[in-house]
């Protein structure tokens, strides 16, 4: 089950703006639906760089490490969690008048697939279309989210 999934809003502040607060990992509870908190795991930034992320849901708790993978200041931050080779990312570009469009972005590839394979067995199927309808209704919340505190 591969899918890939985006949305897109516009907030009203520079690109520079935008990327410095979604590169931020630290900030992710502030937004996410799912990620509470974040941390880095070392000093570096940039691509390389990793950061674990600790997730809840009303029936679960999990910690994942990711690691990012594009780091383009006012273009695109991307990261992959390590477990599943998911990648999650966005994109900022100008939208005119000071304004900046940004895109949430996921991509659930055949590593991701195979990882839920072995981790869930029968019940794979079922949990990936439970992060698929989670990642479908989050992206537009974060993004709101997101809009919200840039613009506050």
């Amino acid at each position: 089950m591969r899918y890939t999934l985006e949305d897109s809003v516009v907030v009203e502040r520079s690109p520079e703006d935008v990327y410095a607060l979604i590169s931020d990992v630290t900030r992710t509870g502030e937004w996410s639906e799912q990620c509470h908190a974040c941390e880095w795991d070392c000093s570096a930034r940039g691509a390389g760089a990793t950061f674990t992320g600790h997730n809840r849901t009303p029936v679960r708790e999990w910690s994942t490490v990711s690691t990012v993978t594009v780091d383009e200041p006012a273009t695109r931050f991307e990261w992959t969690i390590g477990t599943s080779g998911t990648k999650w990312g966005y994109r900022v570009a100008a939208a005119g008048d000071g304004s900046t469009r940004l895109t949430e972005y996921t991509a659930f590839s055949d590593t991701g697939e195979e990882f839920f394979h072995e981790k869930y067995g029968d019940d794979a199927d079922d949990q990936m279309r439970i992060r698929l309808v989670a990642a479908a209704e989050g992206i537009p919340a974060t993004l709101a989210r997101i809009k919200q505190i840039a613009e506050a």
